[in-house]
């Protein structure tokens, strides 16, 4: 699957994260249709939740720095690499799509960083690793009704001793629960947000 991975990606330094680079894709139908998979190719591009919540670690490493890591819904590592660059104890990055947890292995590698990776649904069955686990991560997951709360819940009973999401704005995004830590305008495709730059915000669970 790394060979499908990079035939549809370009290895890209990030202009508002420029300590990281990722293999990404330019627009979303091609990949989505060679993929044929259900799901959109999430993997393939810096949402601007992640981005945001990146950018909020590297900003404050100390928040990750020799702790415990969980990142949800991965898609293509950007958010574990930028704890993986704050000094993470361990960074684990849970995904569904096996492109995405390719995508997370090869942007890792690029980024020299260590990053462990899981294929599976987390949010119904925790893993034991979230029992340990001080920080857990989200980046841009409020995105449909079903994903928000089914996130929402297992933030809610998350041992963890910090939540933290990145989120532009979508739909479903908490109206509590959370405060905001942090708000930046990220840079974006265009063929995935349809503008330029996205007001992004960093939510803490409360």
């Amino acid at each position: 699957m790394d060979t499908f991975v990079l035939s549809q990606t370009r290895l890209t330094t990030l202009g508002f994260l420029p300590s990281i680079r990722l293999f990404l894709a330019d627009e979303v139908i091609p990949v989505w249709e060679r993929s044929e998979r259900d799901a959109p190719p999430f993997w393939a591009f810096a949402w601007a939740g992640g981005q945001a919540l990146a950018r909020y670690l590297l900003d404050h490493p100390n928040l990750v720095s020799g702790k415990h890591v969980l990142d949800l819904a991965s898609g293509s590592g950007l958010v574990a690499i930028a704890a993986a660059q704050c000094g993470a104890a361990s960074v684990l990055a849970t995904e569904i799509d096996p492109y995405a947890i390719e995508a997370i292995a090869l942007n890792a590698a690029a980024n020299d960083v260590q990053v462990q990776t899981y294929l599976g649904d987390v949010l119904d069955h925790p893993l034991q690793a979230e029992v340990v686990a001080e920080v857990v991560l989200a980046g841009d997951v409020f995105y449909s009704q079903e994903m928000a709360a089914r996130m929402q819940e297992f933030m809610r009973v998350s041992t963890a001793g910090l939540v933290l999401v990145g989120d532009p704005g979508r739909a479903y995004a908490p109206r509590e629960g959370f405060e905001r830590v942090a708000e930046y305008d990220v840079p974006v495709n265009r063929d995935v947000e349809d503008l330029d730059i996205k007001r992004t915000q960093v939510l803490r669970a409360k």
